[in-house]
């Protein structure tokens, strides 16, 4: 005997209204078709899932593990209604995100009112937090991180692949000169953000592996921007991700230093991720689709010179 997916809604509601009285009126349903559901789905089964009597109910072990497969198949359910019902429409509905500070506030920002304007339907959800990826299963839709992806569970896709470069201030390049060695370098760093205060910061400094000391004797701060602010009143020089340094750079506020001494690009990546469970509705896919364009033009031009090339190179085949 085959279980129904019919019977699915009614099984969660038992559970999550904590008895077959309370999930009869929360479907609207005679007490009795809850309970021959919730029996006929544990004789297809062949398992117990609830231990029920007159005054209580108590989920089995058995119950508990397919209750958490239940709400997996409902939510995918959901979505993919979403997306058929999406189809040939406006996205409409609410989708939430979870932004870096700096992100959310020098990048995402400025540009929400288009988005608005561009999407009446949505409604967004914004929580600014440095820790989106663990809040992704079950909080929100969509999560940008920063840096290198851990959780390989996670549907991933960069949005903006930039360089962590040197920069210093006019102001403090006037009075200094950066360092040729590592040393001088070292002392010339007064501040860098938290996530770089590392025992030994990897660089490669003119084609060889080193590294930098900056766990002691320097102030940390778990924002960019404020390193930026910092650094741009002439608080010696300190590394950040290009793309909180293209406009300060583009006016003069700020000069990139030090080409000789690289750093890992890894860790200036930003990346937009979702479970892999999940499919994509057509809510989800504005925001996301809005998030690369708003990032497209902030890689490096470097990094545009070989997109391109590549782009022509895929052409030419």
């Amino acid at each position: 005997m085959k279980w129904s997916l019919d019977d699915l809604p009614v099984f969660v509601a038992v559970i999550q209204q904590d008895g077959i009285s309370a999930a009869a009126r929360e479907l609207g349903m005679p007490k009795s078709t809850v309970s021959s559901a919730l029996a006929r789905l544990e004789r297809a089964l062949g398992l117990r899932l609830i231990d029920r009597s007159s005054r209580s109910l108590r989920v089995t072990a058995e119950g508990e593990a397919f209750h958490r497969q239940a709400l997996l198949i409902l939510e995918q359910a959901r979505e993919a209604d979403d997306l058929m019902a999406g189809l040939g429409s406006a996205p409409a509905g609410r989708v939430s995100v979870a932004l870096p500070p700096a992100f959310s506030l020098d990048i995402v920002a400025p540009r929400l009112p288009e988005f608005r304007t561009r999407h009446p339907g949505l409604e967004l959800d914004i929580l600014v937090t440095s820790q989106g990826a663990a809040l992704v299963r079950d909080r929100v839709d969509l999560a940008v991180v920063v840096g290198p992806l851990e959780d390989s569970e996670l549907v991933s896709r960069t949005l903006i692949e930039g360089d962590l470069i040197w920069v210093a201030s006019p102001r403090w390049l006037a009075d200094h000169r950066p360092g040729e060695t590592l040393d001088v370098v070292r002392a010339q760093i007064q501040v860098c953000e938290t996530r770089y205060a590392l025992r030994r910061m990897p660089v490669d400094i003119q084609g060889e592996a080193a590294h930098l000391d900056l766990s002691r004797g320097i102030t940390r701060v778990n924002d960019p921007l404020v390193v930026r602010r910092m650094v741009m009143a002439g608080g010696g020089l300190s590394m950040l991700p290009h793309q909180y340094c293209a406009e300060p750079l583009a006016d003069g506020r700020l000069a990139q230093v030090l080409p000789h001494v690289r750093l890992s690009r890894a860790s200036a990546r930003l990346t937009a991720v979702y479970p892999s469970r999940r499919l994509l509705s057509p809510r989800i896919r504005a925001l996301l689709d809005f998030l690369l364009e708003v990032c497209a033009p902030l890689a490096p031009p470097d990094r545009v010179r070989s997109r391109k090339q590549a782009e022509r190179r895929r052409t030419d085949v």
